[in-house]
This record gives structure tokens, C-alpha cells and sequence, in this order.
């Protein structure tokens, strides 16, 4: 081919179009076109199925992981920031925890206080009487409401006396009113109701009568009262008079 018809040609593919649009291309010209489509066809597709098979591995790794994974490796690094932080803060001769205060905001350090007090249980029981007295004592100081000006008023009349020391003599100094004789008197009722409402579990009622062998027989019965006891109790009282027919 002669030098004259190859820059006929190379014009010619410069200028043509692909597909209809390229009337003026030759055969084995708009064939080499339609290869070249082909092959950026089947390279996308590849492409394509190599991204697909990457994020079918990634999400089969991520069900397989534990479901706090993303919580822990957040708290992981967390950890290793602090550390880092904390050894930077050391060799400068500074206070750790001084410092860590200045970087945290007085809203996230609120909730990090009510979360870690909701962490804790603020009742520990008790294992004495002494205790469960005290207990009871700081739950009734609690609820007591003081009148503020009645208190400065008796401060003042009474003097001294007031905040008696070893030596103080108070005898007939504090004399309580008949109003709050009557308050402790309604407080002390209450709790005498609130006492009377408490029930403790007892295994066995000494005054029922007993009609069990053994202890799964007596929960079977109690099973069976439970649920036809209000059916059966005019027949359980025949046989108990013996006027059953």
C-alpha cells in the first residue's frame, strides 16, 4: 500500500463514525471498529464481575463477624489513641487526667456520669438488722421537708442551745408542736399500712390442709385448684360434709 492510500485511510478512520453513522468505512475497517467495541464490552464485563465477586466476599466477612465487631474496633482504636495521647502528655511532664478533662465538652461528660451511675446498682441490700435500720433512717431523712423559717426562727430563740455541745444543758429547750406530733403520727400509720401490704413467700402454709404425699403432688394440686377450683368447690364441699350423692 502506498504512502498516498495509507493517509487516505488513517483520515478516513479519523473522520468516520462508528456504527451506521461510518458509511464511508470499509469492511474490514467498521470489523476492526465493531472488535474494538467488543473488546471494551467484555473488559467491562470483567470488571464488573471482579467488583461483584469483591463485595460478595466483604458482606459473606462482614455476617461472619461478630455484630459488635464495628463497636469494638472503634473502641480499640479509641484505646490506642488514648494510649498514645496519654505517653505524649506523660513525657511532657503534664497531668494525664487534667489534660483529658480539657478535651472533652461538659455535655459528653454528663453523659458519661449518668451512664456510668445507671451502671451502678444504688441498692446494695442489707445483711443485718443494723443495716436495714440504717437503710430505713437515710429513706426517711430523705423524704422530710424542712420548713427553712421556722428553723432560723427556733435558731434565734433558742441561741447556743441550738447546736448543743458536751456541756450544753437542753433540757426543756426543744419542745416539738402538735403539728408535727401529728405528722410523725400519720407517717408512723403509713408505714404500719405499708408494712401490712409486704407478703413473704412462704413453701408451706402450716394452717392448709394438707392433701399431697410429696412435693410435685402438691404443686399438681395446686395447678388443679388454680384452674377448676371455682368448678369444683361445691362438690369438694359435699364430700367434705359427706352429703355427696
Amino acid at each position: 500500500m502506498s504512502e498516498e492510500e495509507s493517509s487516505t485511510s488513517s483520515s478516513r478512520l479519523e473522520g468516520a463514525k462508528p456504527g451506521f453513522l461510518g458509511k464511508d468505512m470499509t469492511a474490514k475497517e467498521k470489523y476492526a471498529e465493531r472488535m474494538k467495541k467488543l473488546r471494551d464490552l467484555h473488559m467491562k464485563r470483567n470488571e464488573a464481575r471482579k467488583l461483584n465477586h469483591q463485595e460478595v466476599v466483604e458482606e459473606d466477612r462482614r455476617n461472619k463477624e461478630p455484630k459488635n465487631e464495628e463497636a469494638r474496633k472503634r473502641r480499640a482504636e479509641y484505646i490506642v489513641k488514648e494510649e498514645e495521647q496519654k505517653a505524649a502528655c506523660l513525657a511532657a511532664g503534664k497531668d494525664w487526667e487534667i489534660e483529658k478533662l480539657r478535651n472533652i465538652s461538659a455535655e459528653d461528660a454528663d453523659i458519661m456520669d449518668k451512664r456510668k451511675r445507671s451502671k451502678q446498682n444504688p441498692d446494695g441490700g442489707f445483711s443485718s438488722f443494723e443495716q436495714a435500720t440504717f437503710r430505713k433512717y437515710n429513706g426517711l431523712v430523705k423524704q422530710i421537708k424542712p420548713n427553712m423559717e421556722e428553723y432560723h426562727a427556733k435558731r434565734e430563740k433558742v441561741g447556743e442551745a441550738f447546736y448543743a455541745s458536751a456541756g450544753t444543758s437542753v433540757q426543756g429547750v426543744h419542745k416539738d408542736s402538735q403539728e408535727a406530733i401529728q405528722r410523725m403520727a400519720l407517717d408512723v400509720q403509713k408505714q404500719k399500712e405499708k408494712r401490712e401490704k409486704f407478703s413473704r413467700r412462704r413453701r408451706h402454709d402450716p394452717d392448709a390442709d394438707i392433701d399431697y404425699i410429696n412435693e410435685r403432688n402438691m404443686k399438681f394440686n395446686q395447678k388443679l385448684e388454680r384452674f377448676y377450683g371455682e368448678y369444683t368447690k361445691d362438690i369438694k364441699d359435699n364430700l367434705e360434709r359427706g352429703t355427696a350423692v
